[in-house]
């Protein structure tokens, strides 16, 4: 079974509206400003199709964000109901947007992986710790000396150089 290609460009675009939704009534700026930053890197991953480096960024971004929004709804969610009516609806319509961005993250993650992949990532993703690896193919043996590096002059000297003079 294939994977449907989503366009990241409508992962970004729902993302903003389901944001820009979310954040009229309860949420704080925190909630805003750590979205919104995650959107202008997807943003980025547009403008730039062949960076990985783009992908990568967003696709941590929006792992964060999964869990820094978990602890905004946590924190921020009233304990009260609003008195008036309209600013009840605007709350619920509020809340419903955010939770619905939240679980579409997701989902939108599996997505900017594949993305990630068909941009030439790797399977594993490296934080930049070394590994060791068994794979010495591209080892020379120094029991075989390469015959034609100039194992007469060492130092790598033209011939018809002064013999005082050294080059560098």
């Amino acid at each position: 079974m294939e994977i449907p290609a989503i366009n990241l460009k409508a992962i970004v675009l729902v993302h903003w509206l389901l944001t820009v939704w979310g954040c009229m009534a309860w949420l704080p700026i925190s909630f805003a400003w750590g979205n919104f930053s995650v959107l202008a890197v997807g943003v980025w991953a547009i403008a730039q199709r062949d960076s990985i480096d783009a992908v990568l960024m967003f696709l941590m971004g929006m792992t964060v964000t999964i869990l820094t929004d978990i602890i905004h709804f946590g924190i921020y969610y009233p304990l009260s109901e609003f008195a008036a009516e309209r600013a009840r609806d605007v709350f619920r319509f509020s809340a419903g947007m955010a939770i619905l961005n939240l679980l579409l993250k997701p989902a939108s993650c599996f997505f900017v992986y594949q993305m990630y992949r068909e941009r030439g990532g790797e399977y594993n993703v490296n934080f930049g710790f070394p590994s060791v690896s068994r794979n010495r193919d591209a080892y020379q043996s120094i029991d075989q000396q390469d015959e034609s590096s100039s194992s007469a002059n060492p130092f790598n000297q033209a011939q018809d150089s002064k013999p005082g003079a050294r080059t560098y």
